[in-house]
């Protein structure tokens, strides 16, 4: 199939694919005699894996070292359980990040008038006031 139907099959686009092969983590794709890449099966699997991963917030080197796995029967399963909880463990410390960002906001937010004099807590507060 062409780069098109890959797309499509697995809602990964054009541009991505691209992207991922010049990465490497996308096996050599065969081009036509007139230079059009050529996508199987498989690839498209690969790139609904890829699509998954990215989904779940894995980095682009942690979906390199993911494939790497899957693509090896002969594997440990903590490997992977590994990074899966790295990556939990990630997502946490960025989800109390965020949280804090919204505690300081609503704050800032509920000191602020928001009426037309001229003071902001919220400035002040970016300003390093």
């Amino acid at each position: 199939m062409n780069i098109g139907q890959a797309a499509a099959a697995s809602s990964v686009s054009a541009k991505m694919i691209r992207h991922y092969e010049s990465l490497g983590l996308l096996p050599k794709v065969p081009r036509t005699e007139s230079g059009y890449r050529q996508y199987d099966d498989a690839t498209v699997h690969t790139l609904r894996f890829i699509r998954r991963a990215r989904d779940l917030g894995f980095s682009l080197p942690e979906i390199a070292t993911l494939l790497g796995l899957w693509r090896n029967r002969r594997r440990a399963s903590a490997d992977v359980k590994r990074i899966a909880l790295t990556h939990v463990s990630d997502l946490q410390r960025r989800i109390d990040e965020m949280q804090s960002m919204q505690r300081t906001l609503k704050h800032l937010a509920h000191c602020c008038a928001g009426d037309a004099r001229p003071d902001c807590p919220i400035l002040d507060d970016l300003a390093g006031v």
